[in-house]
């Protein structure tokens, strides 16, 4: 077993060496060199009980996506793009990614902003961990290095060479941090050894050994590597607690194993136009004794630190920065699809037409006043970065977690039975197309572009690509008690809006000793 086991440790290091060679000197990559990096991986993943070989690309399951994406990276390579997507490394001078830029100034989180618009709306908000959504994550994580310093200098020095390999590779990164439900209720009821939660099982000269599993690593399979870093369980052990880690590794390593849920996308960009496109499979990752090199790991042993590195590097203000211009993107396209079909229909200016419209308008403008005011109220971190004002951000995210079920219920009213009756395209090319042609026309255009345009509203409000959207939008940023408590713990000042009622009730009495506000993450 350990003759096993070493040469394992031999081929992960190997691996990480290899792939660390073959991506040298590839600082903004374009499409082509994105969909080559995916499809010389060997990850062993499994879909519909079938492990799936040959080049990903090429698989119905993510072959659109990963297009999607392709084309995406290639808009930064785009001379019409290029000022507005990159920016100069600050360790070789060539253009990076904008996205990956740690915001110091206006200017910059200015930048970063539009750089997140451009390829929001070329994904029209669909991609939830588009390149930009992680390149946040881990930029805003280095912003925080510092603090790794007390527990060991080395986890510090991990984490910004790391975050510095990604910017000057352009490395695309998913990550994982849910655990199965079976695996939380372990790490609080079983004995350390015997418990199934992701936890370090050995510490070897060669790094750690880690096992567990982890759910909703989406697009764990379209990525060049994985950030991990679950939320600790507790520990009865009164050394380093192994439920305890955070790390980053390719997705192709020994030992890890993926599972697909069903894909809902289909070749067909006119039968199925939105999940042809951007359909990001989800998949359930599992690390058996999987060998984490120790120049990966950013924290170990010390659950104190995973809180206090995602506060203090402002992890969910970062990324809620990048999610409220997705919210607007995607909001902007409900519009008009609602206004499409209106005009469609011939219904442009009846109530029942004009009210939702005029809801999504609301939202929309109530999404863009609160990014500006996020941007108006950012204010300087500890460590010298810029930092959004998060109340803005935070009260974007309920907002939208709330109404996006809304936009859906706004498309299924006003597209009434046509949600339903909608024909394929080969139906069009048929011997008996030509009487779709002349009964399914629409009040301005002919019959295929009606139906198209129905096919939009289907997958929205009907079909299993739509289905996934609304539910992965009301838990994108957590439960709503996870969200309400993020609200009311980024206010300090509660004391105050009691004093208000207090002098008004009783303006000659101090206020009475009041209740101190729990604080949780």
């Amino acid at each position: 077993m350990d003759n096993v086991q070493e040469e394992i440790s031999l081929r992960t290091l190997k691996t990480i060496i290899q792939l660390s060679k073959e991506v040298e000197r590839v600082p903004i990559k374009t499409g082509d060199q994105y969909i080559e990096r995916i499809d010389r991986q060997n990850i062993n993943i499994w879909y519909k009980g079938t492990r799936i070989e040959g080049p990903l690309s090429k698989h119905p399951a993510f072959q659109g996506l990963i297009q999607t994406q392709a084309e995406m990276y290639s808009m930064q390579c785009d001379e019409r793009y290029l000022a507005q997507m990159t920016y100069p490394s600050p360790d070789t001078g060539e253009l990076v990614g904008l996205s990956f830029l740690p915001p110091k100034s206006v200017e910059d989180l200015e930048r970063r902003r539009k750089m997140i618009e451009l390829w929001s709306n070329r994904h029209h908000g669909f991609l939830g961990r588009s390149p930009d959504y992680m390149n946040t994550a881990i930029m805003s994580l280095f912003t925080a290095a510092d603090i790794l310093e007390d527990l060991h200098p080395k986890y510090a020095e991990n984490l910004r060479k790391y975050y510095a390999y990604c910017r000057d590779h352009d490395i695309t990164l998913s990550h994982a941090f849910i655990q199965p439900q079976a695996s939380k209720i372990s790490g609080q009821v079983d004995a350390t050894e015997d418990s199934i939660a992701a936890k370090v099982v050995e510490i070897k000269d060669e790094g750690m050994i880690v096992t567990g599993a982890f759910m909703m690593a989406t697009q764990g399979a379209t990525c060049d590597e994985m950030l991990v870093f679950p939320t600790p369980s507790p520990s009865l052990v009164d050394d380093d607690n192994p439920f305890a880690f955070a790390f980053a590794v390719p997705n192709d390593l020994p030992g890890m194993t993926f599972f697909c849920r069903e894909s809902y996308s289909d070749p067909s960009s006119y039968d199925h136009p939105l999940s042809s496109r951007y359909e990001e499979m989800d998949t359930l990752v599992i690390f058996d004794r999987v060998l984490i090199p120790h120049d990966r790991i950013f924290y170990y042993g010390d659950e104190i630190y995973c809180a206090r590195l995602f506060g203090e590097s402002h992890f969910h203000t970062h990324i809620g920065h990048q999610i409220i211009t997705r919210y607007i993107a995607k909001t902007e396209f409900f519009l008009g699809v609602l206004e499409s079909l209106a005009e469609e229909q011939n219904v442009v200016l009846e109530p029942f037409t004009i009210l939702p419209i005029s809801r999504i308008l609301t939202f929309l403008e109530t999404f863009r006043a609160l990014r500006l005011a996020s941007e108006l109220g950012a204010s300087h971190d500890k460590f010298g970065f810029l930092v959004p004002d998060k109340g803005p951000l935070l009260a974007s995210t309920i907002h939208f977690s709330e109404f996006y079920p809304k936009m859906v219920e706004m498309v299924q009213n006003l597209s009434s039975s046509g949600l339903i009756m909608i024909t394929s395209e080969s139906d069009f090319s048929s011997s008996a197309g030509s009487y779709l042609h002349q009964y399914l026309k629409g009040n301005v255009s002919d019959a295929r572009y009606r139906n198209a345009l129905f096919r939009v509203a289907w997958e929205l409000g009907a079909g299993a690509f739509g289905g996934r959207q609304t539910q992965f939008e009301r838990l994108f940023f957590g439960n709503s008690e996870t969200m309400a408590w993020r609200m009311y713990n980024s206010y300090d000042n509660h004391d105050y809006f009691r004093q208000i009622i207090h002098e008004f009730i009783s303006p000659e009495d101090p206020l009475p000793n009041s209740t101190t506000d729990v604080v949780s993450n």
